[in-house]
């Protein structure tokens, strides 16, 4: 579910205030322009119509360098729910291409269930499936234990009652990283987006800014991986499909980019900014110290930012996704994940195993291609997908 705070209207003085002062990043030193003269305000009717999205060179910082702070109004908190599904039909359509993507795991798990009696054998039998799917020896044991317990102390003697239990077991343990993604705490809000390549970090930008604009939610993109091969371009198709404005440069340093992008969307009153990074393995220690950078630049460009550190993984990585998790999280301070490839072979196990080991929230998961196929994770929907439910 996404939840954010709307800003009260304020008055037109408050709307028009410019930009706060903004320092340079790290290892450059930009000359300060004079600011333009203001230009008058334009009554509502005769202003110029919104400019569709465009790809553009990174907006000078100097340019935003000479502004005061803006005045901001009141907030208020609102809770949007459910999760932006069209409709019923379309909920079902989800739920069923999540439990097709788990259907590898959940065959598993239920088959145990079926013509057995409670014994020793049983628990061997769910420790060997839990483990095949990439839940960990730690989420495994921690499981299986409390299994026990629960048999015994409600003295459970059908092997329904037991995979009852075991749901419940692993929606207490997964409900920690069902949480909501908080909007509306700054403007605009700064989203660091980070993850190796081929995890899906650019095409999750591009269903996010899609999700955050059917919440009112004006966005803006910078294209910071500079390093990959067309990244730049990918994430320009994906601003050319959402009419979102992608501030990017053929070549340069990612942290200038971000900087400026920063600059513009506080010149521009955005709502969201969302900064892709280049993709970096966790084991590649110096690139991972670029990316430390890149977020140090953007505490420079607006204070208090990024407000969202977000890590895109793939769940087919089984537990090679949980080491990525440890060190872009030691590098960075994660405050989210996102949970790609759901729909091919994963086998979704390693959401118990980040769960006991390193419980960040889980703000989305996706199960295809589509817009649609990135939804906000539920531990509820997740457990029942994962147990043939």
């Amino acid at each position: 579910m996404f939840s954010f705070f709307k800003r009260f209207k304020g008055s037109k003085e408050s709307e028009n205030a410019p930009e706060a002062s903004q320092s340079a990043p790290e290892g450059s030193t930009p000359e300060r322009a004079a600011q333009p003269p203001a230009e008058p305000a334009t009554p509502p009717a005769s202003r110029p119509a919104a400019t569709p999205a465009s790809v553009e060179a990174p907006l000078p910082a100097a340019q935003f360098a000479t502004d005061p702070e803006p005045e901001y109004t009141a907030l208020e908190t609102v809770e949007i729910v459910p999760p932006p599904l069209p409709d019923a039909g379309a909920k079902r359509s989800w739920l069923t291409r999540l439990k097709t993507g788990l259907s590898k795991t959940s065959s598993s798990l239920t088959g145990i269930f079926v013509g057995t009696k409670i014994d020793e054998d049983l628990y061997e039998e769910l420790e060997t499936a839990l483990l095949m799917s990439d839940a960990g020896v730690d989420a495994t044991e921690f499981l299986l234990e409390a299994l026990r317990e629960k048999v015994r102390a409600e003295r459970l003697s059908e092997p329904q009652q037991v995979k009852t239990a075991l749901r419940t077991l692993l929606i207490d343990l997964l409900k920690p990283l069902e949480k909501s993604l908080m909007l509306g705490r700054a403007q605009p809000l700064v989203m660091m987006i980070a993850g190796v390549n081929g995890a899906g970090k650019t095409t999750s930008i591009g269903k996010l800014a899609k999700h955050l604009q059917s919440f009112d939610q004006s966005v803006l993109l910078a294209a910071g991986d500079t390093f990959r091969a067309a990244a730049r371009e990918q994430l320009a198709i994906w601003g050319q499909r959402n009419n979102v404005t992608v501030v990017s440069q053929e070549s340069g340093d990612p942290a200038a980019v971000i900087f400026d992008a920063v600059g513009a969307a506080r010149a521009r009153k955005i709502d969201v900014m969302m900064a892709d990074t280049a993709g970096r393995l966790p084991t590649q220690l110096h690139l991972m110290e670029e990316l430390r950078k890149v977020k140090r630049v953007i505490g420079k460009a607006h204070d208090g930012a990024p407000h969202e550190v977000l890590l895109v993984i793939d769940a087919n990585t089984g537990q090679n996704a949980l080491s990525q998790v440890k060190a872009f999280d030691d590098a960075l301070g994660l405050t989210g994940l996102i949970v790609t490839k759901l729909d091919g072979t994963a086998k979704g196990g390693i959401l118990a195993a980040i769960a006991r080991q390193r419980p960040i929230p889980v703000y989305f998961i996706g199960v295809g291609e589509k817009v649609e196929d990135l939804q906000p994770f539920s531990a509820e929907e997740f457990s029942d997908a994962l147990l043939g439910g």
